[in-house]
């Protein structure tokens, strides 16, 4: 394993916005009981979407089953999911007056179907309070099992997303408990029904210029529409280090080849990007290529 870099680069500092509309999604979020990803796994863009009035639900608790290495995601038992949590998040997209909402969610191995039961009732749950608002679902693998996906699939959401995050040659050290054909069989699924499909995948973690490419190739095998390509940041010195930050060169090399690739219509690379990064942009970018061809 290469030696941790330490130094981080001017790119990764950011402003803090100091705004009503900040505070006013914080106070929104926590008090109707929710949590957001953007905290909860120490997001650096969080101040800023916050500012702009956006937000990521992190719907089925805070706690992860898996033990990724790059997750800053309290690992351990999750509690029970609360069935009035599709409700709730319904109802902070109402009150903040989203026209797009991105959900998430821990990765939930102790339950039956994953928690896929749960995503589809939150995408009805915004459907019936917020028929206008564009729904994205940022979600963990089902452990591959089929109807878990398609109970996901038949709520309909208008982005079907699932990270990637890494290489394959780098799973087993960074994400020991999933599978890399696997993931990419969840997005092929979600393809074959007719959804729009995204991805999020992570650099600075070990891998060659040549692997993300291939990555890129497989996500095109899979119909991927949208790919997000970010710098990742160690949460702690607990955590897998990160070998290298990319230059913005290498971000505008991935995304002219992500880009020549068939099915892929749109990437969003950069050091700051992450999967829920600018998503209505990059929806509305997708929609447009695909007008365009």
């Amino acid at each position: 394993m290469r030696p941790a870099v330490r130094s981080l680069p001017d790119s990764f500092k950011q402003k803090i916005v100091r705004s009503p509309q900040r505070s006013r999604v914080s106070a929104i979020v926590h008090g109707l009981g929710l949590h957001a990803v953007c905290e909860e796994a120490r997001c650096p863009n969080r101040n800023s979407c916050y500012a702009q009035g956006t937000a990521t639900f992190l719907v089925l608790g805070s706690c992860c089953t898996r033990s990724c290495s790059f997750c800053a995601v309290d690992k351990g038992a999750p509690a029970p999911p609360d069935p009035a949590e599709p409700g709730q998040v319904a109802a902070a997209v109402a009150e903040l007056g989203l026209g797009y909402a991105v959900v998430t969610s821990v990765t939930r191995d102790d339950l039956p179907d994953g928690g896929a039961a749960h995503f589809a009732a939150v995408v009805r749950a915004i459907r019936d309070r917020c028929p206008e608002t564009a729904v994205e679902v940022l979600v963990p693998d089902f452990r591959g099992e089929p109807s878990a996906i398609m109970t996901v699939v038949d709520a309909a959401p208008d982005v079907f997303n699932h990270n990637l995050e890494t290489v394959q040659r780098l799973y087993p050290r960074i994400r020991p408990q999933a599978d890399y054909r696997r993931s990419l069989g969840l997005l092929s699924q979600a393809k074959r029904a007719g959804l729009t499909t995204k991805c999020g995948i992570m650099t600075g973690l070990g891998e060659t210029a040549e692997e993300v490419k291939q990555l890129l190739r497989d996500l095109s095998d899979a119909g991927c529409s949208i790919v997000t390509v970010g710098q990742y940041l160690a949460p702690s010195p607990a955590h897998h280090p990160v070998a290298r930050f990319w230059t913005d060169s290498d971000y505008d090399d991935v995304k002219r080849y992500g880009e020549t690739l068939p099915g892929i219509r749109y990437v969003l690379a950069g050091p700051l990007v992450r999967s829920s990064y600018q998503a209505r942009a990059a929806y509305r970018a997708a929609a447009g290529a695909r007008g365009s061809q």
